[in-house]
This record gives structure tokens, sequence and C-alpha cells, in this order.
């Protein structure tokens, strides 16, 4: 931890015997019970198990599929009298179900509903001991200060006042005392599996342990597991709106997490003893933690009437005026005393329900629920309202051709914004939000009043600082400053809005409070839970046989989650140094040659390992066909295309002085520390700048990047844009150059642009017309930058496509909004 933070901690964990005694601080962690070195159990060999992660994890090969590759192999062994690893698909599904390792047993039961589910008790317990996690968990709730001012700050969710106030309850208790509080993380989010019939629904329940740091969640690790599936009742189109219905659905959803979370219940008042994954025992004791859902869930799990606040008791009609937070105590004391149609109407409470969080110990749902930046937020305020009140404003103001025209003209300014990262931002089509918020916002520049840019501003201003890594005392301040602002510069919709009191903009004024209960929202984010969808429902569906698909799709999960704890506990191990080819030769006493790892330079946004130094590396293999020599890279980009002239006629004086060869290479990677940004467990993260005459056979592309200047000033004021013309390197006196030729941006004006916040910058000239260009160094490039062209108010030809952008404009916006890091730097 850096020397300028502080820690504070409000209950002291001890270390433990495994029969629950106390050891002395300082004691070594047990000798976990010895393994030998070779051994592979439940599998005979390496060669078993990495057959099984191949073709069941990395293959995903299908039970036919597989007893072929069964039969190949044995058909080639036969001749040298040996067999194969695995008879069929039944063997290596029975040897996989055999793990001990992150064995979680699946009952389930059926009534009329069917809701399987594996034992969240033992989903914590293999998370607790997992080894890939010991110096990633957080077993004590603390306060984290600035020793520098004092001002605190808030990150993994054991650094908020919630995980603080249930650790200082339990230690008051004699009898748990010394016990580490491990809170139950829960999620859960409908989605549908598309076919070329229809789609199937599904409602997977997903969760975690608050102890795990924020890091492991969003490098999408296997801290976040999926432990069942709620039954989605079906009625016919008459009944699906009728008050009946729709209360039993709600019961069966709250009787369906009693059930399923029952195994827990013991161990929330008397401790149990579980051996974590740094080798030591810890007395443990479990309280329901943080619910993530969307606001639809957050209503049938608070038992909320809809269009009310599921945490506050403010009036629905006037949201934002303030209301003091729903406690349990007060909600049953009004069911107690008052009507049910009273409860109804006049505080927005449906009286008929239970919440499951009444069956268990310091559990209130109404403070429960957690963040929802992705529908609450991204989907719901920005795309459901302000995207949709523009049209509807242009539409009142300049009639319907008009904002028709305006309209198609904003479309095609998003479509005509360059790449970045490799990502396009195509004609919009309204089914991705987090895109759209990139770039919208210098897209209606021009078409709508200023105010209205401010509102968009101060929108997406108040999303990206509640994504921050670590939220500080100062961060707070700003964004209690963008939602006044956005209060304040909403009201320009108005004349199309008949209400501001709408419970996804109202969730804004909530998010401080939440800060300070549960740590940086982007740990506990619907984002997380929607990112498991694919992993755990879609792809195991499609593994399935598609008859009564519930039991395959959770038995799958089981089975990855075992092959993973295998590979772990194999890891830690040693046994898997090398490839299986390597190892094998190396108990042969052969050569052993380690190959070179194959780098997918399009994929690996997010970079597993330690947090290290930035840097920037030139692309493995230079290209063969470009220029080899100063001259001919002079002629191949065209550094001064109205001289007639043959490169081989022009003087050696008037060129750079270099006899040797060049390599020319199409991309260069650049790897940096951004945490708030979807990263590896270090929070690294990797781009790869593109400067290629022809990329994907399309058109040419050539990225813009931010290089560092050497100033000690922050932000853009340190920074400056620069357009990357070819990436090449050379040797001199025996050491490599890599090198970038670059076109220079000059900042428009000392200050952001006042109504955007972004800074501007135009393409640099000599007063002769032609570039302004420089040779650098490429450990002074910094990261990818992205650029939006200053439309102004003019229409932009329908035909500009996107990779004529930076051609065809002079003057940008520098994009703040690209991603969290860029917001974090450019300003």
């Amino acid at each position: 931890m850096p020397n300028s933070l502080m820690r504070a901690s409000v209950t002291i964990v001890h270390i433990i015997q495994s029969d629950g005694t106390f050891l002395p601080h300082g004691t070594p962690p047990t000798p976990a019970p010895l393994k030998a070195p070779d051994d592979w159990s439940p599998y005979r060999n390496r060669i078993e198990f990495e057959v099984a992660e191949f073709a069941f994890k990395k293959c995903h090969m299908s039970a036919r599929n597989l007893d072929f590759l069964c039969d190949l192999m044995a058909a080639t062994l036969a001749r040298h009298h040996d067999t194969p690893p695995f008879a069929d698909h039944k063997d290596l599904h029975n040897v996989i179900d055999a793990t001990q390792l992150g064995d979680v047993v699946p009952p389930w039961m059926d009534d009329e509903f069917e809701v399987w589910f594996r034992d969240p008790r033992a989903m914590a317990h293999n998370i607790l001991a997992n080894p890939a996690y010991k110096d990633e968990i957080d077993y004590v709730p603390f306060r984290e200060y600035d020793a520098l001012d004092d001002t605190r700050r808030w990150k993994d969710f054991m650094s908020g006042d919630w995980a603080w106030q249930q650790a200082d309850t339990i230690s008051e208790i004699p009898e748990t005392h010394g016990s580490s509080l491990v809170p139950i993380i829960l999620g859960s989010d409908k989605t549908t599996v598309s076919v070329g019939t229809g789609n199937n629904e599904y409602y997977p329940l997903y969760a975690s342990i608050g102890n795990v740091r924020n890091n492991v969640w969003r490098a999408h690790r296997d801290a976040l597991v999926i432990i069942g599936f709620l039954a989605i009742p079906k009625t016919d189109k008459k009944h699906t709106k009728d008050d009946v219905f729709r209360i039993f659905r709600c019961q069966l959803f709250h009787s369906s997490l009693s059930t399923i979370l029952s195994s827990l219940k013991p161990v929330m008042t008397t401790y149990e003893v579980v051996r974590c994954g740094d080798g030591h025992f810890r007395r443990i004791i479990y309280s329901l933690g943080p619910y993530i859902a969307d606001y639809e869930e957050q209503l049938m799990l608070s038992c909320v009437v809809k269009h009310w606040c599921p945490k506050c008791i403010a009036v629905r009609t006037d949201l934002d005026s303030g209301g003091i937070y729903h406690r349990h105590e007060h909600t049953d004391f009004l069911i107690d005393e008052l009507h049910a149609d009273i409860l109804w109407d006049e505080y927005g409470l449906i009286g008929d329900l239970v919440p499951f969080t009444n069956d268990f110990p310091r559990a209130d749902i109404h403070e429960l629920l957690s963040f929802d930046l992705l529908h609450q937020l991204i989907k719901g305020a920005f795309k459901d309202h302000l995207v949709d009140w523009v049209a509807k404003y242009l539409k009142a103001v300049h009639g319907t051709k008009r904002s028709e025209e305006i309209m198609s003209d904003i479309d095609c300014r998003v479509a005509a914004v360059a790449s970045f990262s490799g990502r396009d931002f195509k004609q919009w089509t309204g089914d991705d939000s987090k895109a759209l918020m990139k770039v919208f916002l210098p897209a209606i520049k021009g078409h709508v009043p200023q105010d209205m840019v401010h509102a968009f501003r101060a929108l997406l201003e108040f999303c990206y600082l509640v994504w921050r890594n670590i939220v500080t005392e100062d961060t707070l301040n700003q964004i209690q400053d963008a939602l006044r602002h956005f209060h304040q510069y909403r009201k320009i919709f108005d004349v199309v809005v008949p209400t501001f009191s709408l419970p996804c903009q109202h969730s804004m004024t909530h998010y401080l409070d939440m800060i300070r209960l549960f740590g940086a929202p982007n740990g506990l984010c619907s984002s997380i839970t929607e990112s498991k969808h694919i992993k755990a429902v879609k792809e195991p569906w499609r593994w399935s046989s598609r008859h009564n698909a519930l039991g395959q799709m959770l038995v799958t999960n089981q089975r990855l989650d075992k092959l993973a704890a295998s590979r772990v506990d194999f890891d830690a191990r040693g046994m898997l140094t090398g490839t299986i080819l390597s190892s094998a030769l190396a108990a042969l006493d052969a050569d052993v040659v380690e190959p070179q790892p194959v780098i997918d330079i399009d994929d690996g946004e997010i970079v597993d390992g330690p947090t290290v130094l930035a840097s920037v590396a030139l692309a493995r293999t230079p290209q063969r066909k470009r220029a080899q020599t100063v001259a001919a890279l002079a002629h191949e980009v065209a550094l001064n295309p109205n001289d007639a002239r043959n490169p081989e006629d022009i003087p050696a004086t008037s060129l750079p002085r270099h006899p040797g060869k060049l390599r020319v290479f199409n991309s260069a990677a650049a790897t940096f520390y951004a945490p708030s940004d979807p990263s590896g467990i270090g929070g690294m993260r990797r781009e790869h700048i593109r400067a290629c005459p022809l990329w994907r056979n399309e058109y040419p592309r050539n990225d813009c990047i931010f290089i560092n200047t050497g100033s000690d000033a922050e932000g853009m004021r340190g920074l400056e844009v620069v357009r990357v013309i070819c990436f090449f390197s050379f040797n001199h006196n025996w050491e490599v150059y890599p090198c970038a030729l670059i076109h220079w941006f000059e900042k428009i004006g000392d200050d952001p642009d006042e109504n955007t916040g972004m800074w501007m910058v135009a393409q640099s000239f000599h007063e002769d017309g032609s570039k302004n260009i420089a040779v650098i160094h490429i450990e002074t490039i910094f990261r990818a930058a992205h650029l939006i062209p200053i439309y102004g108010s003019e229409y932009i030809p329908h035909t500009l496509k996107f990779y004529h952008s930076l051609d065809t404009f002079h003057s940008f916006y520098v994009n703040k909004y690209a991603d969290h890091h860029t917001f974090e730097i450019a300003f």
C-alpha cells in the first residue's frame, strides 16, 4: 500500500486452529494436508487433466464428437498396446464429477415449479479456500484515509460503512467475537437465449462474497458464481397483469431465495471454522450482503409498487423532494396498522408480500439494494430518457420534417466517428447504450440548445465519476456537483416531459450514501452479473440437449468450476509448468524447446498478472513489403506530396542521415494501468495502436495517440495529441531504436470547451501548408486517443465514412468519454 495511505480497522479477526481455538498473532499457517507432487487425482496424470479441460472447457465438445475423438486415440494407441485417457464421454464426465475441489452438490426441488440451485455455503467455502485469491481478499472491514490530508477514500466493498457496522455488531457478541464477516453478494437478472423458433427465458442467480476485491470481479474471474436458476411462472395473456398472479409470482421469487439461502442461516449466528486460501483457519460468520438487480427486480425484492423508490419513502409524484430511507421495522409497522389499499396508494408498499430477508438476521432488503449503473443510468436515464427527449424536443420545436432531418444528421455524425480500439460506431440502432454514450455529446452539439448539451455532459460526468476505481471525498463533491447541474439543466426538456419524478433518475440521489456504505460502485454493478450470462447461461444452454435444459446447464457450470479449481490446485503445486509436450519430453530426458507464445493482436484487452509499469512495444513482425530505407519511407507516406522529384534524386544532405535499413510495423501495443475499465487482476489493460496502409483490406488506418511531454502539469496540460503516420525501428551502434512518425495536433485554447467539457485540437501545419511532423521514440507514447470532429451546425454528407473522418475535418474534440481511463487523464 502506498505510504500516503492509512487504514483503520473496527475489529480483530483471530487466526485459529481447525478446532476453533485461537492462535497467537503471527503464527504461520497450519500446513495443508500434503499431496504427492504427482497426485493428479481424480486424474491419473497431467495428460488426462489437459484432455478433460481441452475437450470440455475449451472446445465444448459434444458427446458424439468426444466419443469419436476417444475412438481415434484408441485406434492410434492400439498398435502400442496402450489405451486413451478416456474411454468415452461418460468416462470423462465421471472423472470431472469425482473432483473434490470446487464441489457444490446441486439439489433441486420440484413441486409445480422447478428451482435448480447449488449450496451457497459451499460456494463461499470454495472462494475463501482458493489460493488464487489469497492476496485479493479482505478478512477485516477497514477505513482508508489519505495520510497527507486525512481525507477518506472508498474502493473495495470492505472499505464501506456497511461492513464496518456489521462487523461491529458481530464483535459485541461474545460467542462470535474474533470472527471474520463474510457478506454474501447476490445478483439476478433475466436473460433470453434466442433460437430459431423463438426465445427461451432463464433467470440465473449469481453469488459471491464481499471480501473479494473489486479488481477480481472486474477481471471476470471465477469469484462470481452461478448458484441457481429461479422459476419463471407463466400464464396466459388474460392473467399476465392480474394482481393475484403478480403477487404469486413475487412471493414464489422470495420463497425460492429463502430456500436457496437456507444453508447459510445457522452460520449467521454461530461461527464455523473454514480454512482460507492463505492456509490459515478462521472463524466465519455470514451475513446477507448487497443484492445487484435492475429497477424491476428491486421493486419485487423490496415489495414496493412501480414508480416508487425501493430505497426511500419519497412520494412517487415528487421523488426528488427527499424522504428518509425505508427500514423494515417501519415497513412492518405500517403493514400491521394500515389497510392494503392505503399502503399501496399512499406509501407504495405491497402488504401481501414478505421479503426473503425477513428470514435472516441483520438483513434489511431496502438497505441492501445495490447500484445499477447499467440499467438505471446508462440504459435508463441516458438512452430511454435523454436520447428520446432530444427527438421529442426537436419535433416540438422544428416540426416533424425538420426534426427528422436533424435526427438523420445526428445518426450520420455518430456513424462518422473514427473507430477506437477496434470499435466502429456504426449507425445508431438503440441496442448499445454504452457505445452511444461515448460519442453522442459532440453529435448533438450545434443542433440543440446549450442547456441540453450541459444536461448530457452532467449525466455523463456523474456516470464516469461514480465508476472510478477509487472514490475520494473530493470525488464525492464532484459527483454532487454533477447531480446538481443535471437537475438544473434537464429543465430544458420540460416542454416535452410532463414530470422529472422518474425512479431511474431519482436513484442518482442515493449514490453518495451507497458509496459510503458499499465502496466504489464498479464492483457491485449489474454489468458484472450481465457479463456472466454468456459463460454461465448461453453457452451451457447451447451445449445442452435443449430438453429440460436447466439441470444440464447447472451441472455444466459445476463441471467448469471443478476444472477451474483443479487448474488452480495443480498450478499452486508447480505441476503445470511448461507445456504438456515439454513436460513429457523432460520426463524422457529429451531436449526441450519451449515454443514462443502465440499472441492474437486483436485480442487481450484484459492483461492478467500484477500491476507493472506502463509500456509500449512494436508488433512482433515487421512488414516486408513496406519501405526499408528512409527515402523509400518518405515516398511511401508522401511526406511532401507536391514534390515531383524522385526520392533517389534528392541530395543526401536534405534527408535524415541513416544509411541502414528500416523495419516498418503496422501496429504497436500499449499496456497501462486502467483499473476503472475492464482489466486484469492487477488493473492492467492493453490496446493496439494501428498505422497501416490497408486495414482489413478496406481502408488505411492511422490512429491518434497521447504522448507525454515530460511536463509535471496534470491532465491534458501535460499531454499532447498526435496522429501516427507509421511505426518503424532502426539499428544504430548496435542498439535498436523503436520510433513513430507522427503528425502534430495543436490545442485550441487554454482550457476545455465550456459546453462539452472536452479539449479541442486541430491539425498542425507549417506556414507553407505542409504537415507539422516529427519522429518520436515510442517510450513517449502513453496510449491511444480518440478524436471526434467538431461538426458545428451544418449537415455532413450521408456518404461520409468513419475512416475518412480524421482526414475530412480539421478540428476535433479529444473524447474524454472514450473509456474511464481517458476520462481520468484527459481533463
